[in-house]
């Protein structure tokens, strides 16, 4: 969790950083930004408001940390903010190297030195890197002698942050504590800022376990052949996100718990291996959960039986209700409920 009540504006560059496949070039400042005194309080809201997620992030490269340009940036700016405007064009130009997506706009770009962060309880200095790349226009109102003029201009949206990324001033070993916000690109466009201009991964955090251990079973349950029958798909998907809701997991018992049988048993723990290979991760035997994560994955397909084009059957629990039969002489299958109360 991530608060701003008590931080402060140290430092500030703004550039501009265009398109380069469209040859847009960068617009760079000489000099910081010092006159947000009176707007101190809308430049926080601004930048630290959309950073609601607990998922964190870490910086990395395939060889070695220290060939992360991002990475070496902000040790630099941390260990002697003095350097921030000098590497704030150093991050702009590298930046600009990685915005050759046709959809990527050009756009102000924001290097900021925070004092007073409080990340999980912790307080830390931070660094805050933003791209704005949208306009939204406003209507001005201005008093004349004999009246009112509406004049429109082109302005940003406090609500409205279009790319952030916040590095805690911890674990740098590690690769630091790192928040990311990307509120514009969804597509492969949105790579850029994440993969190739930030570089980082989700952090081997107690979120990202939980996360990682629901998306396995996803992952494992839906290749089971057709014969587990729907319901069953579905009752070791409700099964799953029950026992992620306990305070810890282990993965022996998780796995006893919400698959039952030892031959199925076996091949998940076999599929976890293979799994965690794929995807460069690793999942720990223990580990102690994370609500909230279980939230943003939990909902989805997965507990719903889709029924040709008419019906959906959403299943939360009670899966000894129901049952699935087929009609001869209709030549059709169908689904039989049982229940107490209708609502």
């Amino acid at each position: 969790m991530i608060s701003s009540i008590e931080v402060k504006i140290k430092a500030c560059v703004i550039h501009r950083v265009g398109n380069k496949l469209r040859d847009e070039g960068c617009i760079l400042s000489e000099n910081q930004y010092d006159n947000y005194d009176s707007i101190h309080e809308f430049l926080i809201e601004y930048f630290f408001t959309p950073f609601k997620s607990e998922e964190y992030y870490s910086f990395y490269h395939n060889i070695d940390k220290s060939m992360n340009e991002v990475y070496m940036c902000v040790h630099e700016i941390f260990s002697n903010p003095n350097t921030i405007l000098h590497q704030s064009i150093d991050l702009s130009k590298h930046l600009y190297e990685q915005s050759t997506h046709p959809k990527v706009k050009g756009g102000e770009f924001y290097v900021v030195y925070f004092e007073d962060c409080i990340v999980d309880g912790i307080s830390t200095n931070a660094i805050g890197l933003f791209k704005s790349e949208n306009k939204d226009t406003y209507l001005k109102i201005q008093h004349k002698s004999n009246g009112f003029m509406i004049e429109s201009e082109k302005g940003i949206s406090l609500n409205k942050l279009d790319k952030g990324c916040l590095i805690f001033n911890r674990e740098k070993e590690n690769g630091y504590v790192v928040a990311v916000v990307d509120n514009v690109n969804k597509g492969a466009e949105a790579k850029y800022w994440t993969d190739d201009f930030l570089h980082v991964r989700p952090r081997k955090d107690n979120f990202n376990q939980t996360q990682n251990m629901l998306s396995l079973c996803k992952s494992f349950v839906s290749q089971l052949p057709a014969e587990s029958g729907k319901i069953e798909k579905v009752t070791y998907m409700n099964r799953s996100v029950a026992a992620l809701k306990e305070e810890s997991v282990n993965v022996d018992t998780f796995a006893e718990q919400v698959f039952g049988t030892p031959e199925l048993v076996s091949k998940f723990k076999q599929y976890k291996e293979t799994y965690q290979k794929e995807r460069d991760i690793e999942i720990d035997d223990h580990f102690a959960t994370v609500s909230n994560a279980i939230k943003r994955k939990a909902t989805g397909t997965m507990t719903t039986i889709k029924l040709d084009k008419n019906f959906d059957i959403n299943i939360h629990g009670g899966e000894q209700y129901i049952e699935r039969g087929y009609d001869e002489e209709r030549g059709m299958y169908y689904y039989q409920l049982f229940f107490r109360e209708e609502r």
